[in-house]
């Protein structure tokens, strides 16, 4: 349950804080996102989630490489979707569909 509510929060609350630190923008650089997920009470387990969220393509990969080595992207990436798609939830967490 508490999965839910963590996943929920990025989903609801990551783009305005971040919108809020830095202004809005289509992406956001690694140190902004992980920066706001520390410092606003983000659970940082879900720091992959945000990176898939809210970092570019071309440096999503090697933020990914260098911070999380063991992670599995596309595993990792349908495990959320499979998640949230039994919750029934999507919020603003539609952009992972695209990513």
């Amino acid at each position: 349950m508490f999965k839910y509510w963590h996943i929920k929060k990025y989903g609801d609350n990551l783009a305005n804080k971040l919108t809020k630190r830095y202004s809005e923008k289509p992406f956001y650089s690694a140190s902004e996102i992980r920066a706001t997920v520390y410092q606003c009470n983000f659970k940082p387990n879900y720091l992959p989630l945000a990176y898939l969220l809210y970092l570019e393509k071309s440096a999503l990969e090697a933020t990914l490489t260098k911070e999380f080595p063991e992670l599995d992207l596309p595993s990792y990436k349908k495990e959320m979707l499979d998640y949230l798609g039994k919750k029934q939830y999507s919020g603003k967490l539609y952009q992972l569909k695209q990513s």
